[in-house]
């Protein structure tokens, strides 16, 4: 039972042994996230369509839970960008923008999201995150960071702009241009602008007043503060929003409301794809911040645990008043080297930002929206990389071929479709390669027992024994390669007597790969040519024990390569 509350209720763990220091650390950590992430929730609320102060409300319970059910000391949960984007995508599809529906449907989809991690988590499945290959996010991601800038011009400009996809947004953003509020396209840009330097330039610039490193980043992080008290200043003071400028107006100065999902079989079922992936788009988000983040620590991560903290963190925003959430990069590098120790500097961070929400939400009613958007905009355009492209056609035109086809897809028709195209993509990927799996013919290397590709290598070879090296485990999709290949190298050779296989690199056998070898012991049978296995690891010979493989096998099973040829040379 002991292990069992520890496992599931990692508190348990890092709990037992904090101490004053630890939690000098978090409160530093907590101050400087909160500061970071007021303006940043703010934003992320509204690029998924609902009011600012729902950035709030998720970013306090979810946290809360997580630091209760999560592994990572360092992560920080809460919305992010692509998470806010795909909400929006998924919800414009069903209800209207701005009505008590599109509300509730945003809890729904958070709900859905943690019940399905949830699941995912107690059942062990954090596997399923791996058909995603690591190409094919980084499309992905460099895509929706491209969408989400452009959907945020409409703000830095101050224009009624729509679409969900990269030509709609441009399409509309050219047809309503000339409706621009020149002074909200000041306040975006300087608001930008600045962002950017503050990114860029504030900090050598302050290492040259003898300004320590620790300092200095805790002035660079509270750049997106100083932008929002600036700005709110300027608009207030000259009476900007009468000109136009349009501000975030009212915020309910509350702590997060007690609110629940629906449970309508219809809004579920059109909720259920969008949920399932923004599920795996968030926890593979998640997942990449926290090991990386643990690894400079030797911290460890255990992923389905990962799901179940990820799971009560949408399951809490889904019931006060949020909409789904993950583990964000910036806002945990942030944590991370403010000097966070455990995952209780979360749970200040929600603390901090409760406060906020009770005391400051009077002070942002004159903020424009226009330097919310200058927010996302610095912070999603660090996530594009298009030298993905690069590194991929060097590396691998495959993958090149799904990076690109990922990215196109989700600028032409959007994050779902994105995402999805990526899912499938990333499989097919993966049964493409292992499909026609490398499949060498190996020698003997002289003076050695060690055997070697006979292209690469100057190898000893007996013109009856082919040996042949498969470099992947069989299954349905690459047995029929197998067979063919073994075909076209014996159909021509009077002189083969022996096939052996080399089954060094195979992990698995399954069923109809087992078909296929008693396909090619049959035919090499015909041909008066034996087939031999070499070097079969334990669980595969366990596997074909089962079977009368063994039993009508030509040959025999030989367990070392060397010891295979030696027997066979001097066969008659």
């Amino acid at each position: 039972m002991k292990n069992a509350l520890t496992r599931y209720l990692p508190i348990l763990t890092w709990g037992r042994d904090y101490n004053r220091s630890t939690l000098s650390s978090d409160l530093v950590a907590a101050l400087i996230v909160t500061i970071m992430l007021i303006p940043q929730s703010l934003a992320y609320a509204l690029l998924a369509g609902l009011p600012p102060e729902a950035g709030l409300y998720a970013s306090i319970a979810p946290i809360m839970l997580y630091a209760i059910f999560g592994t990572s000391r360092a992560l920080a949960v809460g919305p992010v960008a692509v998470v806010s984007l795909m909400t929006a995508a998924a919800l414009n599809n069903i209800v209207e923008q701005g009505t008590m529906g599109y509300a509730v449907a945003a809890l729904s989809l958070a709900g859905l999201s943690g019940v399905i991690l949830l699941a995912m988590g107690l059942f062990r499945l954090g596997f399923v995150a791996n058909f995603l290959s690591h190409p094919v996010i980084a499309g992905f991601i460099t895509a929706s960071g491209v969408i989400i800038a452009a959907s945020q011009l409409k703000h830095i400009l101050g224009i009624n702009a729509e679409g969900h996809n990269l030509l709609e947004l441009v399409i509309s953003i050219v047809e309503h241009i000339s409706e621009t509020n020149w002074i909200t396209a000041m306040i975006g840009i300087l608001a930008t602008g600045f962002l950017f330097w503050v990114r860029k330039g504030l900090k050598p610039l302050l290492k040259k007043f003898g300004l320590s490193d620790g300092l200095t980043g805790v002035l660079v992080k509270t750049g997106p503060v100083a932008v929002v008290v600036a700005t709110t200043l300027a608009v207030w003071s000259l009476g900007l929003a009468d000109s136009g400028v349009k501000i975030v107006g009212e915020v309910p100065q509350s702590l997060p409301p007690l609110t629940l999902p629906s449970f309508s079989p219809a809004l579920l079922g059109q909720l259920l794809l969008p949920a399932f992936l923004i599920s795996i788009i968030g926890f593979v988000e998640s997942i990449s911040v926290a090991q990386t983040l643990a690894a400079k620590k030797r911290q460890r991560i255990d992923p389905d645990q990962e799901l179940i903290g990820l799971g009560a963190a949408n399951i809490g925003a889904s019931l006060t008043g949020g909409f789904p959430v993950t583990g964000g990069f910036s806002r945990s590098v942030v944590n991370f080297d403010a000097g966070a120790e455990t995952p209780a500097a979360g749970a200040f961070t929600a603390v901090g930002l409760a406060i906020a929400a009770l005391a400051l939400t009077p002070l942002i009613y004159f903020l424009p929206k226009a330097t919310l958007a200058a927010t996302i905009i610095v912070a999603v355009l660090s996530l594009v990389d298009f030298s993905i492209l690069k590194r991929s056609w060097g590396y691998s035109k495959a993958d090149f071929s799904a990076v690109l086809a990922t990215i196109v897809i989700t600028l032409a028709f959007g994050v779902e479709a994105g995402v999805s195209a990526g899912v499938g993509l990333s499989i097919l990927l993966h049964l493409y390669k292992s499909s026609k799996p490398h499949i060498a013919e190996v020698g003997q290397v002289p003076g050695s027992e060690h055997f070697r590709n006979i292209l690469r290598h100057d190898v000893i070879t007996d013109p009856s024994i082919v040996t042949l090296r498969v470099d992947e485990s069989l299954y349905f999709a690459n047995a029929r390669f197998l067979e063919d290949k073994i075909h076209n190298r014996v159909a021509g050779d009077n002189n083969i007597r022996h096939v052996i296989l080399q089954c060094s690199a195979i992990n698995e056998i399954d069923l109809s790969a087992l078909e296929s070898l008693e396909a090619i012991n049959e035919r090499l049978r015909e041909m008066d040519v034996k087939l031999h296995l070499s070097e079969v690891k334990g669980p595969v010979m366990d596997r074909l024990k089962r079977a009368h493989f063994l039993s009508d096998l030509t040959g025999q099973v030989f367990l070392s390569q060397f010891e295979a040829t030696q027997a066979l040379r001097h066969t008659p």
